[in-house]
């Protein structure tokens, strides 16, 4: 960033070498530092996807930079200016397009430096002469120049860009939901105009003053201007006087060195937010500060050039400049170190959003989230509660937290909710699924079942929803429809644990142990290291008298869950069978040691420890 400052503000020279001369070190080191520490830039630096944010920032840095090695001396010169790095300034604008669509921009701040600094036109004279007709200007020496072979390169190099993008991702723009960006969803055009400009103060106040910071700014988060009256209109007013300033010095100025940096700032600050200002496509998102992170770059040089200006131009407030200054830089840093602080986790980035957009129903539901993945559903319920008070038709708060309410039981309330979450989206094929298992609990089974194949009619590869239907099936005795569905699940899903395991354990229960067995093996092809599959396949061979492998299977199982106190169960009542009683007997012991409470185990540990004394009786 120190080379491209250096360049907009201090004009592009190159010494004998060939080297970059940097005519205004101080104020491009002062931006550069600035654009270091800003705070906006944690999303794009903290979070992986904004990979995306620095990768094609770097190819634009890097596409400006060899479009000025087109204007330094040397080989392979077209007139003033050399084809080949025009060329590869066009193919590092092209990578910075494939990381990210804003990429592109790049074109245009190529074209505003070439027209301000390389040819020097002033474009305020240029427009004030075309537009009244008084003493034309003449462009001979502008098209000596090669300007416009080089505009057209890049219009050329642009229009092939945008045609294989539109060749690579197809025609259509992406679908956004209203909640995405509710001012685009506007049919009066006055309010979509205003919550547009509202929406570029805000971003304008993130550059200025970036405290507030949010991983996600949409869902009511940013309520809409309906009225002129609405008091915040007078930010998107104070925005265009600021702008409406800048431009008219850019314009204006005597001083041709300031009109020249304050116009290139302004391209920079302008030119590649334009992607997401809604203008030429509506976007997914009302604020996003992963797009200001190029945009930044012309708001620091803005930023260090008056704060520059201001030193040369009132040295009796020098030393007052440059403690606001400090202050500026260390509100930054510790900014950014609070930020970056938040991003190391998912709760404390969510959790700091709360604060932020409290409006926001998105925000509730992935505290929500997180605190039930980390197991506290009691606290996850309120915020699942209040993201779908906030947003009633959130299909996924309604999802997950019918989801929590069936763990608790509550049941009438769980079914109410994703009968609403599938009244709004009718191809939510989990929401079916789920309402399936709460109407099953409920003993609805007709209904249950209907819900469990509209999740798969959504859902054709569904294998969970497979498994729940065998379920239902089997609390219905329809053994078949059950095997069949719970085969299904392990067709899509080879493995699905739970699924192989109800068939053996059917088969046994039906009393098809040949068949259970067949299945359990098949099972263990697949999940050779699954001991809930073991421990049914252990116990179909022990009905079959298979002991030893039976055994074989126990003891297995047993190492990868040693703790389980069913296994060590079902272990010594195959050695009872067997006649190996003191085996028996210890395992008796372990399985009431880990569960006293075992069902059978005690009943069967009495009837052994008799059998014992009897045998130690009758011996002589």
């Amino acid at each position: 960033m120190i080379d491209l400052f250096a360049i907009l503000i201090g004009g592009l020279d190159y010494d004998e070498k060939g080297w970059t001369l940097n005519h205004a070190p101080k104020t491009s080191l002062l931006a550069a530092i600035f654009f270091a520490a800003h705070p906006v830039h944690t999303e794009s630096v903290a979070g992986v996807v904004g990979r995306a944010d620095l990768l094609c920032a770097l190819f634009f840095q890097l596409s400006f930079l060899t479009y000025c090695k087109a204007f330094n001396n040397g080989s392979d010169r077209d007139d003033r200016f050399s084809v080949r790095w025009v060329v590869v300034s066009l193919a590092l604008c092209a990578a910075a397009m494939l990381c990210k669509e804003q990429g592109i921009t790049v074109l245009g701040v190529n074209a505003a430096f070439d027209v301000l600094l390389i040819c020097n036109v002033n474009v305020y004279e240029l427009g004030h002469r075309l537009l009244f007709r008084k003493n034309p200007p003449d462009l001979g020496e502008i098209v000596q120049m090669g300007l416009l072979k080089r505009l057209g390169l890049m219009s050329l190099g642009g229009l092939l860009m945008l045609y294989a993008r539109w060749r690579i991702m197809g025609t259509g723009p992406p679908a956004f939901t209203e909640v995405d960006n509710p001012a685009s969803f506007e049919e009066n055009v006055f309010t979509r105009i205003v919550n547009y400009n509202y929406y570029y103060s805000l971003n304008a106040w993130l550059l200025l003053c970036p405290w507030w910071l949010c991983f996600d700014w949409s869902m009511g988060c940013v309520p809409l201007i309906k009225s002129a009256t609405d008091w915040r209109v007078v930010w998107l007013l104070l925005l265009w006087c600021v702008l409406i300033g800048l431009i008219s010095q850019a314009l204006c100025s005597p001083d041709i060195q300031r009109r020249r940096t304050l116009t290139l700032g302004l391209v920079l600050l302008v030119v590649p937010f334009l992607p997401a200002c809604n203008i030429f496509f509506r976007v997914g998102f009302v604020v996003a500060e992963r797009v200001l992170y190029l945009s930044s770059a012309g708001y620091c040089l803005l930023v260090a050039y008056s704060l520059g200006h201001c030193c040369y131009r009132w040295i009796q407030y020098k030393k007052l400049t440059c403690i606001m200054l400090l202050a500026l830089l260390c509100m930054y840093v510790v900014r950014c170190a609070l930020r970056s602080h938040q991003w190391r986790s998912e709760q404390s980035l969510f959790s700091s959003a709360l604060s932020v957009c409290p409006l926001n129903a998105k925000v509730h539901y992935n505290v929500g989230k997180n605190l039930a993945d980390r197991g506290n559903t009691s606290a996850a319920v309120k915020y699942y509660r209040e993201a779908v008070r906030l947003h009633p038709n959130y299909v996924h708060a309604m999802n997950n937290l019918g989801n929590i309410l069936k763990e608790k039981n509550e049941l009438i309330e769980a079914e109410q909710l994703l009968s609403k979450a599938v009244a709004v989206q009718p191809d939510f094929a989990a929401a079916w699924m789920n309402l399936g298992i709460v109407q099953n609990s409920l003993r609805k089974f007709e209904a249950a079942e209907q819900s469990y194949w509209n999740a798969i009619h959504y859902r054709k590869k569904y294998p969970d929803c497979y498994y729940n239907l065998g379920r239902l099936y089997a609390d219905q005795n329809r053994h078949v429809d059950a095997l069949n569905a719970w085969r299904n699940a392990t067709m899509l899903k080879p493995d699905h644990s739970l699924a192989w395991n109800n068939m053996v354990i059917l088969l046994d229960n039906t009393g098809n142990q040949d068949q259970a067995e067949l299945i359990g093996r098949e099972a263990l092809k697949l999940l050779p290291n699954d001991h809930t599959i073991m421990f049914s396949l252990a116990n179909v061979l022990g009905k079959l008298q298979k002991y030893k492998e039976s055994e074989s299977f126990f003891l297995h199982a047993l190492q990868i869950n040693p703790n389980a106190a069913s296994c060590h169960g079902n272990l010594a009542v195959l050695y009872h069978r067997w006649g190996k009683l003191e085996l028996a007997k210890k395992h008796y012991e372990l399985s009431l040691k880990l569960d006293p409470e075992a069902p059978g185990t005690r009943d069967n540990y009495n009837m052994l420890r008799r059998k014992l004394d009897q045998l130690k009786h009758s011996t002589p």
